[in-house]
């Protein structure tokens, strides 16, 4: 059973910056995709940044040279630096993984997840 557990989310003002961790336990393949997911109030869950396997990363657009992912394997880490926060970055986000690919904008495929840590900037 793979357990995926957030921290590091609080209240920032904007321009801010955070760095949420997922603590991961459990069986994780060194291939596996882990991913970072947010979901704001009235809005369905986006991804918001992937790392694979092979180390390569992907971003939503409107986080692209604002997050950093980052894993340390060693230590079953998972990071997202988050800089130059706005309002419209507000939401409980959420670490995921998944086995077999490492698409973004299919949050559906992921199939452990963590419980989430809540982000406001204000």
């Amino acid at each position: 059973e793979v357990q995926l557990v957030e921290s590091g989310g609080a209240s920032v003002q904007a321009g801010g910056s955070l760095r949420l961790s997922c603590a991961a336990s459990g069986y994780i393949d060194s291939h596996y995709c882990m991913g970072w997911f947010r979901q704001a109030p009235g809005k369905e869950r986006e991804g918001v940044a992937t790392i694979g396997g092979d180390g390569t990363a992907s971003y939503k657009d409107s986080v692209k040279g604002r997050f950093t992912i980052s894993q340390d394997n060693a230590e079953e880490m998972l990071y997202l630096e988050m800089t130059m926060l706005g309002p419209d970055d507000t939401a409980v986000y959420y670490c995921a993984a998944r086995g077999i690919g490492c698409d973004l904008n299919t949050p559906d495929d992921f199939h452990f997840w963590g419980r989430g840590t809540q982000v406001t900037v204000s």
